[in-house]
């Protein structure tokens, strides 16, 4: 049996949307939608901006993105970046969740707003016009669920905080090691640190070391344009063979697929089966001009073009130069609404091409910190994997602490 958990209104152990107070003009930090990882706890980044309206929060409270897709795609955060008085500002389509002074934990309420238990009722609670859907928030705050003491609520979160924690520690680990790669990059291939000392020549692009060469990227690398396989036929779906679309190139490693085809499925459609290490670059949609790298082999959308690897030009090369040369392909997008990059300017981006000698020695530099952040991204991809089979049972009572303990 249960012991000490109490069924209550979500608005009886969390304020929605608490009064704050903010001048007109005064400058504070901003935290828009798209600054929001999906099903992360932490927010990575804000912005200064004058107030003009919004939403306020503080250190502590949850914010929940209310609208659709946002909502299903896990936008929920816990605000703890903040100074000790301050009030940031968010997108109206926020609903701030704040704890209730002796009656319930934040970081608890921050659990319980990404769990099944009140993101299913929050989803179901959805009306508007397609595509503009917004949780109804009465629904939500006299939705009653089952909750624990203080105390356990405490526990709880304690333990779910340990795990984002570690994923947190993870991410700053990687986006530091990231950092390192994109700098190497540079410093060989767009400033020649090492080469200054040698003769350069002038080319298409710019002055260059003697021996190096310009080429379109498209004559030493494959260029593969995705596709998906018809969703009028069963048979094409839930099979063994990864299948990404162009929402999955907001992470900058991919270890996991959107969803799965069979070999019918890949024969009988225009997509082609990526390996692994291939650079995936997002063309059109919500995440244009974002750059991935595949950590498994996996078939993509339309919306997403690969990169290949070969035995002549490296991912550790490929990966880093269109990340540093994204500009350049945006800068000839097409398209009015639906603005999109074109496979022929991929293809025909000239690029430099240093001797195979100098890319194997960089190769050797570079492989290690690639390797690194590769095995950090497995290692949190099973952390998130614990921490989500733990949620639901921990919020719902299934899952008692001494089991845990013991």
């Amino acid at each position: 049996m249960r012991s000490k958990w109490e069924r209550k209104k979500l608005c009886e152990i969390a304020d929605f949307n608490p009064r704050e107070s903010l001048s007109k003009g005064a400058i504070a930090k901003k935290i828009s939608m798209d600054k929001l990882q999906p099903f992360c706890r932490d927010i990575p980044s804000y912005e200064f901006e004058a107030f003009s309206g919004g939403t306020k929060f503080r250190n502590g409270d949850t914010i929940m993105a209310r609208i659709t897709p946002c909502l299903e795609n896990g936008k929920t955060v816990y605000i703890s970046s903040l100074h000790p008085e301050e009030v940031a500002v968010g997108s109206t389509e926020y609903i701030v969740l704040r704890k209730r002074e002796n009656i319930s934990d934040s970081k608890f309420i921050f659990y319980l707003a990404i769990s099944p238990i009140v993101r299913d009722i929050a989803i179901k609670s959805m009306v508007g016009s397609s595509g503009r859907q917004r949780v109804q928030q009465d629904v939500l705050e006299n939705y009653e669920i089952p909750i624990p003491s203080l105390p356990m609520q405490k526990n709880i979160a304690h333990i779910l905080s340990v795990l984002d924690d570690k994923l947190e520690l993870n991410k700053r680990i990687n986006d530091n090691l990231e950092q390192q790669a994109q700098a190497l990059f540079k410093s060989w291939f767009v400033d020649f640190d090492p080469f200054k000392d040698g003769k350069f020549v002038e080319s298409e692009l710019g002055r260059i070391p003697e021996g190096w060469r310009v080429e379109r990227l498209g004559s030493v690398c494959k260029c593969l344009l995705g596709g998906t396989p018809s969703r009028n036929k069963k048979e094409y779906w839930n099979g063994k063979i990864a299948w990404i679309n162009s929402g999955e190139i907001n992470e900058f490693r991919i270890t996991k697929p959107s969803e799965y085809i069979t070999q019918e499925g890949l024969k009988k459609s225009a997509t082609k089966l990526l390996p692994k290490k291939t650079t995936v670059l997002a063309i059109t949609g919500a995440t244009l001009g974002q750059v991935s790298l595949l950590e498994i082999d996996s078939c993509a959308n339309q919306s997403v073009i690969g990169l290949l690897e070969n035995e002549d030009i490296f991912y550790e090369y490929i990966y880093p130069l269109i990340k540093n040369r994204i500009d350049d392909l945006c800068s000839h997008m097409t398209g009015g609404a639906q603005q999109h990059i074109n496979k022929n300017n991929v293809e025909q981006l000239e690029i430099l091409v240093p001797p195979q000698k100098i890319l194997v020695e960089y190769k050797q530099i570079a492989t290690p910190i690639y390797s690194l952040i590769s095995n950090i991204c497995f290692e949190s991809q099973k952390i998130s994997k614990l921490r989500d089979s733990l949620l639901p049972r921990l919020m719902s009572g299934e899952l008692k602490l001494d089991k845990i303990n013991n």
